[in-house]
């Protein structure tokens, strides 16, 4: 019985040693960089909605746009959209078509759906995204509706001065616009992607020249390229949190009698909670680093925490710095105290600006050491 005994303490003691060598594996983390694109769509159609059969009612049409993504989520983009437009009226036996000219400018809100739904990934093939905005469509060149016009009432022999296209424009006409629609884009670099798009526009009654007592509407298909300007993301290696050492209590059986060994004495530890670049704000992945710190706390009553925050020296100056670093440690403070109750007195913070780079990479000193003990 007691060599029985003996060998299941010396496995338990075995796999206790092979769980505590499991050090953990420092990871890279992209961080986003607010950047502008050129977007170019030479290939497109547009169908605008009329009487006449589908086909009729379609015409070429291009694009060009520059953006801005103050976000891996959110971006404004300006984009022109010109080409033609067509219309018509059909009646028993015969059918009237006219085209005009336009130049659309919009300003649209840019949404990326998949950073939005699935996280933050520069190197993803596919994102799919959704826009909206307004403008103005700026049309001209609008001959063949006069002539239709003309046309109209000769075949239906209306009386001299009537006019069939109630909303017939001359010169040129300016219409208040908005616009809706989605995108995809499939990357082939880190500065090219290819995309496609596809967006319906609403305007006013007078596009076509006739009156149907209802908005106007066209939808424009594009395909084209959009090149992103500078470097849209960098990365960081994040290091390692360091283990908690739990107490381990290790029986030794001798013969009859069990005895416990003293339990080991408390381990510091220490987190590391990163910000992006001019933020104060704690990302969901790092919130994970101050409960873990919380946790120690709650679990070691008698224990203290240091909480000291940094800035990167390569960007902002001194001033800013100094207070960044201090805004950072007071919001982890400030968490610990919220959000976990843990007294303001057992925390001690400090800010050190961009005076001392804990870390030799740029990127990973915009963030708040706390070492608990």
């Amino acid at each position: 019985m007691k060599i029985k005994q003996t060998i299941m303490a010396c496995l338990l003691s075995a796999v206790c040693l092979s769980a505590s060598a499991q050090e953990p594996q420092a990871k890279t983390e992209y961080v986003f960089n607010p950047h502008w694109y050129v977007q170019i769509q030479p290939l497109g159609i547009q169908h605008t909605l009329g009487e006449l059969d589908f086909g009729k009612l379609n015409s070429y049409n291009a694009q060009i746009g520059v953006g801005y993504n103050f976000s891996p989520v959110l971006g404004a983009r300006l984009a022109v959209n010109a080409w033609q437009s067509k219309a018509g009226s059909e009646f028993d036996d015969a059918t009237f078509e006219w085209k005009w000219k336009y130049v659309a400018p919009m300003v649209d809100v840019t949404v990326n759906m998949s950073n939005l739904l699935c996280g933050y990934n520069p190197t993803r093939l596919f994102n799919f995204g959704i826009f909206a905005g307004i403008g103005a469509n700026i049309a001209f060149s609008n001959d063949e509706a006069k002539a239709a016009n003309a046309a109209i009432a000769q075949y239906q022999n209306f009386s001299d001065g009537y006019q069939p296209l109630r909303y017939l424009w001359y010169d040129s006409k300016t219409n208040f616009a908005a616009q809706a629609g989605v995108t995809a884009d499939f990357r082939l670099s880190d500065a090219v992607s290819l995309g496609l798009e596809v967006n319906a526009n609403t305007l006013s009654d007078h596009f076509n020249s006739k009156k149907a007592g209802n908005a106007d509407w066209y939808f424009n298909a594009l395909a084209g390229v959009k090149v992103n300007l500078g470097k849209t993301y960098t990365t960081r290696t994040v290091a390692p949190a360091a283990q908690v050492v739990e107490p381990q209590v290790v029986e030794k059986v001798v013969e009859k009698v069990v005895e416990k060994e003293a339990p080991a004495a408390v381990q510091p530890i220490r987190r590391d909670v990163f910000f992006t670049i001019r933020s104060t704000s704690i990302t969901n992945v790092e919130r994970q680093k101050v409960r873990e710190i919380a946790e120690y706390m709650k679990a070691n009553p008698n224990s203290r925490v240091s909480v000291t925050g940094y800035a990167d020296k390569g960007t902002g100056n001194e001033r800013i710095n100094k207070d960044l670093s201090e805004h950072r440690a007071k919001v982890v403070a400030g968490m610990l105290v919220k959000d976990y109750n843990i007294s303001a007195s057992r925390i001690d913070i400090d800010f050190k600006g961009d005076t001392v780079q804990p870390y030799a990479e740029n990127d990973l000193n915009r963030v708040t050491i706390c070492i608990a003990q």
